[in-house]
């Protein structure tokens, strides 16, 4: 992984253009015809629409392809509380990443205000502008009580990815790493180091794919949160064990099948991953530092299913995995809200998505070839093209299912195709030959048969239906 530099990001974010975002038209503008179109006096009859029916707003504007990240900057990345205006270059990035990944434009928006009430007031009074809301940086427990308020309040869909998105996917690497291991989530015993957002989301998340709450020690700063404890917040008082036994993380750790690390970096040892069952998995997603480097926990267990958040390494739980094709498949059905169930439906599309055959374009982004389910490689990669259709049509359906989708999708094929077009990985001409290919599938030799490229280009066509494979 590139080191990156003060004098480095400084200069990226100044360079030309100050900032990361900008808006652009997307309709014509060059004749006087045209603005008299898109202001006054043309702009009367949509306002008009849209009064006589309020559903028509994603019609005739990008309500239904805008997204709000909002932050009061309270908790950015690493650095703690440093502010609404300081978190902003956090925001623009997050944006930046919307549309790279799912085509979703953003207005990043900073709100200087901490008291949550009035923090919901004002994303409330602007939430008409938005098709949804993305909350971001914000510190536990006010964000707790912040996305509950506007999830009751508001009629699309809010999500604080900070909980979520890490939630949804560690939970599809936690699904598909116990398959690995060969344990069943119902019988595993789970340590969480940390109590903040993210992992009080994530072990409400794993607890719905089947994790028994009894098998659950979570830490806080202070050691093993247990029952007895005094003045303990409803999220914490949720997972605090009645075991006595324990107190340390030492202690905690000891015959667990799972470490769970959303804390800070080097405080887990090799020691104690010694002290684990066998086939540990170990999710140390303290970032930049985890909780145990990947070095030290492989050469401490050689069996460990080790995953980070950072991408120099195996199985990196990346939010951006998630939230612009969670986001994108509510918007395309103009979801009233991001429910449970959809939520769920992202975990196993990202969870499936791992046990498919690995696009060529991933293999030579990352200079492997041999990406194949199993301990070092769990989780999607971000550059997956797949990630896209998959999870969205996933997210899409679910909402249709779960009954906050306000446009269905009729056709998911013609979905999936439209999405790959959108951002430019399937052109008209490429879907025009794979369709007619199709239609027709063709008796096709692959020569030079015993090659690995060759077997994973005939696996490929056959499952894309485009011919026949015979290897040679």
């Amino acid at each position: 992984m590139v080191k990156v530099t003060k004098e480095a990001a400084l200069e990226y974010h100044n360079n030309g253009r100050p900032g990361k975002i900008e808006v652009t038209p997307t309709k014509p503008y060059s004749t006087q015809t045209d603005l008299s179109l898109a202001y006054s006096p043309g702009v009367a009859y949509p306002c008009l629409e849209i009064q006589q029916n309020p559903d028509d707003v994603y019609k005739y504007t990008d309500k239904g392809n805008l997204v709000a990240v909002i932050s009061n900057g309270t908790a950015v990345l690493g650095l703690g509380n440093i502010g609404a205006m300081s978190g902003k270059p956090v925001m623009e990035g997050k944006g930046l990443l919307f549309k790279i990944y799912g085509g979703i434009d953003v207005f990043d928006i900073e709100v200087d205000e901490q008291d949550p009430d009035k923090f919901c007031e004002a994303v409330e009074k602007i939430a008409p502008t938005f098709g949804g809301i993305n909350l971001e940086d914000i510190k536990a427990p006010e964000c707790f009580a912040i996305e509950e308020r506007l999830k009751k309040t508001l009629d699309i869909p809010v999500m604080h990815d900070d909980q979520h998105g890490t939630a949804i996917i560690s939970a599809a690497g936690l699904k598909n790493a116990l398959e690995v291991a060969g344990k069943n989530i119902a019988d595993v015993k789970l340590v969480v180091n940390g109590a903040g957002a993210a992992a009080i989301s994530c072990t409400k998340l794993y607890m719905a794919l089947g994790l028994k709450k009894e098998n659950i020690v979570m830490l806080d700063s202070k050691g093993v949160i247990t029952s007895d404890l005094k003045n303990l917040t409803p999220q914490k008082a949720l997972f605090a064990t009645d075991r006595r036994d324990v107190h340390t993380l030492e202690e905690a750790i000891k015959g667990a099948d799972v470490f769970v690390g959303l804390s800070k970096g080097n405080i887990l040892t090799q020691d104690m991953i010694r002290s684990m069952n066998e086939n540990p998995i170990v999710f140390a997603l303290a970032n930049p530092v985890p909780e145990i480097s990947y070095d030290d926990a492989i050469a401490a267990r050689p069996d460990v299913i080790m995953s980070t958040g950072r991408s120099d390494y195996p199985n990196q739980i990346n939010n951006v995995i998630g939230f612009p094709y969670i986001f994108r498949g509510a918007l395309d059905v103009h979801a009233k809200a991001i429910n449970e169930e959809m939520k769920m439906a992202a975990v196993h599309a990202i969870a499936d998505l791992a046990k498919q055959t690995v696009p060529d374009v991933v293999n030579q982004v990352y200079h492997v070839n041999d990406l194949t389910f199993g301990p070092k490689y769990f989780i999607p990669k971000p550059v997956d093209p797949r990630l896209i259709t998959e999870v969205s049509a996933a997210v899409a359906k679910a909402a249709m299912d779960s009954g906050v989708a306000r446009t269905p999708i009729k056709d998911f094929k013609a979905y999936k195709e439209h999405l790959l077009q959108m951002l430019g990985q399937e052109t008209k001409l490429t879907h025009t030959l794979h369709a007619t290919a199709a239609q027709h599938p063709q008796r096709i030799v692959f020569a030079e048969g015993g090659h690995q490229t060759m077997m994973k280009a005939a696996v490929q066509a056959k499952q894309e239906g485009i011919c026949v494979p015979i290897l040679l």
